[in-house]
């Protein structure tokens, strides 16, 4: 169907919006943790208050002060998760995942690789990010806890950054 009534279309603008304001309300009260680099903790919560927003935006049979609400015990909840992550290690182990240690001086540690699913392209993008042409001017590439690529250089290693 293409159009039903004037007073969804309404519906929408006013739920949207007021809801819209509510969640941009929540997240800065709650901290720039709910908007740092994501891992899979992060992602979670994330999709969580995406579909929890368009549900209520799209929903007719929810009112917008249940919606909000639902907002509310989202971004609580993982203000509550972080609170304790940071005081309780096994929490921390719960949530976090660890670094994948995946060059070690040089060399590809392809176990690792091969584990975290990380191709030697992708290594190889994350060095010449970092300005490094080849893996043996590695000390170190670190799969981070959100994902990305870690490069440190090995001691004496100049990065074509620096011969520019």
């Amino acid at each position: 169907m293409f159009f039903d009534s004037w007073f969804g279309l309404l519906r929408v603008l006013i739920v949207g919006t007021l809801s819209y304001a509510a969640l941009i309300a929540l997240l800065r009260i709650s901290g720039k943790r709910s908007l740092s680099k994501m891992n899979a903790f992060d992602l979670v919560v994330t999709v969580a208050l995406g579909s929890t927003f368009a549900t209520v935006i799209l929903n007719n049979s929810i009112p917008l002060a249940e919606g909000v609400l639902a907002l509310a015990l989202l971004v609580c909840l993982q203000f509550v998760i972080t609170w304790l992550s940071v005081r309780f290690e096994p929490v921390q182990n719960l949530i976090k995942s660890e670094p994948t240690l995946l060059v070690r001086d040089g060399n590809y540690l392809t176990e690792a690789m091969r584990t975290q699913r990380v191709t030697k392209e992708e290594v190889e993008a994350a060095l010449r990010e970092n300005g490094t042409s080849e893996v043996s001017q590695a000390a170190c590439v670190v799969l981070e806890t959100d994902g990305s690529l870690s490069v440190i250089q090995a001691d004496g290693a100049t990065s074509s950054k620096d011969k520019l």
